[in-house]
């Protein structure tokens, strides 16, 4: 079973549609000991980081997801703001403490290109920069669909994909058994189903 986790800011019946398209049984819940049943985690999220902290902080979410990430090392999936929420800290609207399961902060998207709007919105070439079982069978370079107005900067040593979009953007991650993807695998159709079905199955 995958557990995706509910606290109040994910797109979650689309990344559970997806779950289910690719032949496996997911399950929302805030229910830590729901959670704790699944094989493997997702976490998705739309929204602000602190608002996010927040919602993970008074569902008592942090404690027991920690335990099953750092200690029992299940894999887990994080997704546009949730893949921003396994960093240490965010400058977004103010400081905030994230998750801290992966080393970096999450910044705003700077760039001096007049024509590139933030946010980020749409389609964008995405390149491999190490392997990494979410990209097997993957094409390099490959589309996959963004929306974010902020970036996670971190330690090219777990970067595994990045983008550009007027400055270059850390695109996805793994560090051990901790992943993330800035875009939407559950928005990008075939290539992002793939990159979905390579963490359910493979990692």
């Amino acid at each position: 079973m995958i557990g995706i986790i509910n606290y109040g800011l994910g797109n979650l019946r689309s990344v559970l549609g997806a779950v289910e398209k690719l032949g496996h049984k997911g399950a929302i819940s805030a229910d830590p000991t729901t959670l704790a049943l699944a094989d493997k985690l997702i976490l998705p999220g739309v929204g602000a980081f602190g608002d996010g902290m927040r919602n993970l902080t008074e569902r008592e979410l942090i404690e027991p997801l920690s335990e099953m990430v750092r200690t029992q090392r299940k894999p887990i999936l994080g997704i546009c703001l949730g893949f921003q929420l396994l960093a240490e800290g965010s400058d977004e609207f103010g400081e905030h403490t994230g998750l801290g399961w992966i080393p970096g902060r999450v910044k705003r998207i700077k760039t001096d290109d007049a024509s590139l709007r933030v946010p980020h919105v749409g389609w964008n070439d995405f390149e491999q920069s190490r392997d990494c079982i979410l990209f097997d069978d993957v094409p390099d370079p490959a589309l996959f669909y963004f929306v974010h107005s902020y970036h996670l900067e971190t330690d090219p040593d777990i970067t595994v994909g990045t983008c550009t979009y007027g400055t270059p953007i850390c695109a996805a991650v793994q560090s051990g058994n901790v992943f993330g993807t800035q875009f939407h695998p559950e928005k990008s159709q075939r290539h992002g189903l793939k990159v979905l079905q390579n963490f359910l199955e493979r990692a």
